[in-house]
């Protein structure tokens, strides 16, 4: 891989993940990774361009600097796909760069293969709300140096998320939440409950990105949601609460 230098952004949960990414091999410089990762809630939108401003400062690089800008494009939180979007747009119209938009799922696996470097197979799946998985299927392609995509990014109750395969572990969230719902994860190798986004996996996989010429303007960058829904009806909400009150193998008066 050729110079390149990165600033990266994940709001796509509940922290504000900010990066900055260096790579020099030609010059002798190692490859630095300088982050803040922050749990703000909701109210990300207010952190991250303060902590944009610090790890820029800390990596000795200015914004004009970078190469290109990266983001968590999804999927994840509404708010949180548009705040890292519409920043990353921001940042990079003022600085003339390009941006990259990188899967919050396929940083799931990064990160995955950052916990468990022998990792070649990794079943994404994260906490959707509304009674829902987010899930992909990631297979390390060692040829290659990096990830092949067998199953894209998908929106399915956690009973539905389909197992691989072959040998793999499960990263996400989505095992915290569901439990044994998640059926598939009764199978896996391992499950990494902290192999979550986060900017540092975001600059890793967009470094990888850009280096295939992958990056794309400004005007063109987009969230990735996968569900087009935002929220249950009354209706919904009422006939979750009712099946549960009633529980498995009870039926409703």
């Amino acid at each position: 891989m050729s110079s390149i230098t990165l600033l990266a952004l994940d709001t796509s949960t509940e922290f504000c993940s900010v990066a900055v990414y260096r790579h020099d091999p030609a010059g002798g410089v190692p490859a630095l990774m300088v982050e803040r990762h922050l749990d703000t809630g909701p109210v990300s939108s207010t952190h991250i361009l303060p902590a944009a401003r610090d790890v820029l400062r800390e990596a000795g690089v200015t914004l004009a600097e970078c190469d290109a800008i990266a983001f968590g494009a999804g999927p994840g939180s509404f708010t949180g796909l548009r705040t890292a979007c519409g920043v990353a747009q921001g940042l990079a119209f003022g600085a003339a760069l390009p941006v990259v938009p990188v899967g919050t799922l396929l940083a799931c696996a990064e990160a995955a293969r950052a916990l468990r470097v022998d990792t070649r197979r990794v079943l994404v799946a994260l906490d959707a709300r509304m009674n829902e998985a987010y899930w992909a299927d990631y297979a390390w392609d060692v040829d290659a140096g990096d990830w092949r995509e067998v199953q894209a990014p998908s929106l399915d109750a956690a009973e539905q998320v389909r197992t691989p395969d072959a040998e793999f572990v499960v990263a996400g969230n989505a095992v915290t939440a569901f439990g044994e719902r998640l059926q598939a994860a009764l199978q896996a190798q391992a499950v990494l409950a902290d192999a979550m986004p986060r900017a540092r996996y975001v600059a890793t996989l967009a470094a990888r990105a850009f280096a295939r010429g992958e990056a794309i303007p400004a005007d063109r960058a987009m969230p990735v949601y996968v569900r087009n829904k935002v929220a249950q009806t009354t209706a919904e909400r009422d006939a979750i609460r009712q099946a549960a009150s009633h529980g498995p193998g009870k039926e409703a008066p």
